[in-house]
């Protein structure tokens, strides 16, 4: 700190009431940008004005209840100055660590989706998508920044739950896109001429000589990666770009198809079939498809995935009543918490099945669920029943 402000302070601390030090202070300090003393010379005021010793020794717990109300709210004024000033000047880092305090990260969310980052690059992005500001603009730093590799790893690493969604798209946009690029550059080395299309299946058409034994346009771990995501995103365009993606895996010579586990043997075919159906595309043969795995697969060697995917599938379908006979047949003994799609009791409030939902929850000794039965069908609610 300069000569010249410890000399005013001490004329202010001689000639001024105390409040008046601080406020000297708070407005250097905000003019200089000193943000993080700005807001310890705020507290440090407010403890003045409380009687509180000006160094705090001790937790705000143990302060009488009127007095912790109104320094806790201080502080959180005090953090929201300082955390938006160091906002508007670009420091998101500092603006995150005050306003992430006072649970406030939507300006911090606003600000990252406006910056272009520097050499802070990957702590924007730690901020923006491990800490789930903002997964989406998080996401597209790192394809930016850091290619798909990095983006789809971690997105696969991190339980991305705020707009995943919508993390979804980008991937799978940004891997169709590089598809459609590097396949049209070919095609115009080829012909002489590139072509306006951007789609693949447009692409590949009457060009069977785009897939050799080792001809491929992408990373295939980058697809076979994003390809299980098919089974979450409820986006329409997203799925459409999914079906090409599958109807290029498909083209693909055999040296790069990929099994995955039951009921996704032949990855490409398995996929988009499932995509097919949320599609409209020929429902009740896809629907088949994946009935018909279920019931090759035993149980004992392969789980019971293969069950859950087809009622995953018929609910998405809203087909209740028959995503719960599924169940019944082959996951009644299951303990619902291993599950990864709706339990008997859910699809049977789904399927407005109130009575059978009653007879289970009384077998199950689940009370609410069998309150809840009992009352939806006595006056024909259809709110959610408990999924105890």
């Amino acid at each position: 700190m300069s000569e010249e402000l410890f000399a005013a302070l001490d004329r202010a601390l001689e000639c001024e009431p105390p409040a008046s030090a601080f406020d000297l202070l708070i407005a250097k300090f905000r003019e200089s940008g000193n943000y993080s003393l700005l807001f310890e010379a705020r507290t440090m005021k407010k403890r003045l004005e409380l009687g509180l010793p000006l160094i705090q020794t001790e937790d705000t717990s143990q302060f009488p209840a009127p007095v912790r109300a109104a320094y806790e709210q201080a502080m959180v004024e005090a953090a929201r100055e300082a955390g938006q000033l160091f906002l508007a000047n670009g420091r998101i880092e500092a603006g995150y660590r005050y306003l992430h305090a006072i649970g406030e990260t939507d300006s911090v969310a606003a600000a990252i989706e406006k910056a272009e980052p520097g050499d802070d690059i990957d702590t924007v992005i730690a901020i923006a998508f491990q800490e789930g500001v903002h997964p989406v603009k998080g996401l597209e730093l790192i394809l930016r920044h850091h290619g798909m590799c990095r983006a789809i790893t971690s997105f696969g690493m991190y339980a991305v739950r705020k707009d995943r969604d919508r993390c979804i798209q980008l991937l799978v946009r940004e891997l169709h896109g590089e598809i459609v690029e590097r396949m049209s550059r070919v095609i115009e080395q080829q012909e002489g001429a590139r072509p306006s299309s951007t789609g693949l299946p447009e692409l590949m058409s009457g060009r069977d000589w785009l897939f050799g034994d080792y001809d491929y346009y992408v990373d295939t771990s980058h697809l076979t990666s994003l390809l299980p995501y098919s089974l979450e995103t409820t986006d329409t365009a997203t799925l459409r770009l999914y079906r090409e993606l599958c109807e290029y895996g498909r083209h693909l010579s055999a040296n790069f198809h990929f099994k995955d586990r039951p009921p996704f043997e032949d990855g490409y075919r398995d996929y988009g079939s499932f995509v097919d159906a949320l599609l409209g595309h020929d429902v009740e043969n896809q629907i088949s498809h994946f009935r018909a795995k279920a019931e090759a697969c035993d149980p004992e060697m392969d789980g019971t995935t293969a069950a859950q995917v087809l009622i995953n599938l018929l609910v998405r379908l809203e087909r209740p009543a028959e995503a719960l006979e599924v169940f019944q047949r082959f996951l009644a003994a299951e303990n619902p918490a291993h599950l990864q799609c709706p339990t008997a009791l859910q699809l049977c409030h789904m399927a407005k099945q109130y009575s059978r939902l009653r007879d289970l929850a009384r077998e199950r000794g689940d009370i609410l669920s069998y309150t809840a039965a009992t009352l939806s069908s006595r006056t024909g609610d259809h709110q959610g029943a408990s999924g105890h």
